[in-house]
């Protein structure tokens, strides 16, 4: 199975993390300044703006409110099951998380790439039955392989 291209420029961030403290990690700070965003630090929850940054860099558009994981759900074509590299969408109090699809696990956790797990870009996993919805690019061929 091929990687989606997003997905593999996602991946060239694994371990950016927060700094902690006063402090915002410059990596995370540009992509806040590429997105225009209205915060400059770390520390606001930042899964979106890793969803944003990682699909901005190979050319498709990003929802207007990139910043909110939810609004990712009224973002693309909606997938009924999980594909490698869709975008899934979880509840969390205060809102919710967005990431990408890389794998799945043995136990059938989804395999998630996302930023702010950890307070870094990482793959952790999560229970496929708190998934709200999965998404996929608009004006891409929509995927075969089902995880």
């Amino acid at each position: 199975m091929t990687e989606p291209r997003w997905l593999a420029e996602a991946r060239k961030s694994l371990g950016e993390a927060e700094v902690s403290g006063d402090g915002t990690n410059p990596v995370i700070a540009n992509w806040l300044q590429k997105l225009k965003a209205w915060w400059k630090d770390d520390e606001t929850p930042w899964c979106g703006l890793f969803v944003a940054q990682s699909l901005k860099m190979t050319g498709y558009p990003v929802p207007h409110y990139w910043m909110r994981a939810r609004s990712w759900l009224a973002w693309g074509t909606p997938l009924a099951a999980p594909s490698l590299g869709c975008i899934v969408i979880f509840p969390r109090k205060g809102g919710g998380h967005v990431g990408f699809v890389a794998g799945r696990a043995e136990d059938g956790k989804l395999l998630v790439l996302g930023g702010n797990q950890g307070n870094k870009v990482s793959i952790m996993p999560f229970d496929p039955l708190q998934v709200l919805g999965y998404r996929w690019p608009s004006n891409e061929r929509l995927p075969l392989d089902i995880l």
